[in-house]
């Protein structure tokens, strides 16, 4: 079976990114200058590590449809992350809402116009 092993983020402005990917998540990122590319190690356990590049072009239009795969993030709680990354300058994409027996779910912009999801699992999600 084939598996997602690496996201990519394409950013406007990548060492501002950088700061909001780590600030938000606390993720390590690396800087490599002669790929001008940046490594994210998201943690251990179940997931994917990625990476980001500079944009080629200007960011998503406020309302252009998605045209990549949206990655969510496993998060402890919706809530905390949301405030954490609303007061990093990401901006709210869809509010939280439940999936019943699954967990809670949202999306936001972080500030480049990227679309990411935040899933909180809970079984007793209503």
């Amino acid at each position: 079976m084939n598996r997602p092993v690496h996201f990519e983020i394409h950013a406007t402005d990548p060492e501002t990114m950088a700061k909001f990917y780590a600030q938000v998540f606390g993720w390590n990122v690396r800087h490599i200058p002669e790929f001008n590319y940046w490594i994210f190690d998201t943690g251990s356990g179940d997931g994917i590590n990625g990476g980001m590049v500079k944009r080629m072009g200007e960011k998503p239009a406020a309302n252009c449809p998605v045209s990549a795969f949206v990655c969510s993030l496993g998060v402890a709680s919706v809530d905390d992350t949301l405030a954490k990354a609303l007061d990093n300058g990401a901006t709210v994409a869809l509010p939280k809402m439940a999936i019943p027996g699954v967990g809670y779910q949202a999306y936001i912009k972080d500030p480049d116009g990227n679309i990411l999801g935040l899933h909180q699992p809970d079984p007793n999600a209503k």
